[in-house]
């Protein structure tokens, strides 16, 4: 489209809306929906968050153990708790959003791929910013053993985004653990991500569900796409405006063109 802004898709974990607690931290959607504001003038901006199970935590504690039927219980009421707290939040902005609720099963049917397209371009067009998760109420598999970076890298790859980012509780890859290892350095650029994939263990943060191994798979599927990916701390204030003008350590997943 002539005269299109660019697309910037980012990707928000658990761990950094809770800043490593148990609890939705109101002061960092504060901050994101401040670099957002910002961010705007110069991009359309898609927003995939998690974090519905873990604002669910913040006000009930159901029965039954870690089964997915609570997850996906967890899930359901969690969902209209986290959207709240960011309308209430992007309002105080100026900012509008509106919630689009996706499984993996949507991008393997073209007639699902072409609504998910038109809903968001249209939302787009009219400035507002679509907030993405994935309907975990259904996709039992999904929330067992995914998580949504592979969503964000899918979405990118459908909306022609110029930019994916993936944000998390670490500055990026390192060549070794960090909490382990002091003499640990930031990997700046990768082009080549199969060596990297292989060696990569599957932990995960506390309250997320995915890992560094699952940010680099998805990162793969934005490189084949020839969209550059970008891992990145959101521990940090002001983390994506930092990030965008070079004024902090992160990795890039550069693409083949």
């Amino acid at each position: 489209m002539v005269g299109r802004k660019k697309r910037l898709l980012i990707k928000i974990g658990s761990s950094t809306l809770t800043q490593g607690h148990k609890k939705i931290s109101r002061g960092k959607i504060e901050d994101i929906a401040e670099q957002l504001q910002k961010l705007q003038k110069e991009y359309d901006i898609i927003l995939v968050s998690s974090g519905a199970v873990a604002a669910a935590r913040q006000f009930v504690d159901l029965a039954g153990g870690p089964s997915i039927e609570v997850k996906q219980a967890l899930a359901a009421i969690g969902q209209m708790h986290l959207m709240r707290i960011y309308q209430e939040i992007f309002r105080d902005y100026d900012l509008n959003c509106a919630q689009c609720l996706l499984t993996y099963y949507d991008f393997d049917n073209q007639e699902s791929r072409i609504n998910m397209t038109n809903t968001i371009n249209t939302l787009l067009d009219n400035g507002y910013i679509p907030i993405i998760n994935e309907n975990d109420t259904v996709a039992t598999a999904e929330i067992q053993f995914g998580d949504n970076d592979k969503l964000a890298a899918l979405t990118s790859e459908l909306m022609d985004v110029n930019l994916l980012l993936l944000v998390t509780d670490t500055e990026g890859l390192f060549t070794k653990d960090p909490k382990e290892y002091g003499d640990a350095q930031i990997i700046k650029e990768i082009f080549e991500l199969d060596s990297h994939i292989s060696g990569m263990s599957d932990s995960k943060s506390t309250l997320g569900s995915g890992g560094m191994k699952s940010k680099l798979q998805s990162a793969q599927i934005a490189q084949s796409a020839g969209i550059e990916t970008w891992i990145i701390s959101g521990l940090k204030q002001n983390f994506l405006i930092n990030a965008m003008n070079g004024e902090s350590k992160f990795t890039k997943i550069l693409t083949h063109s």
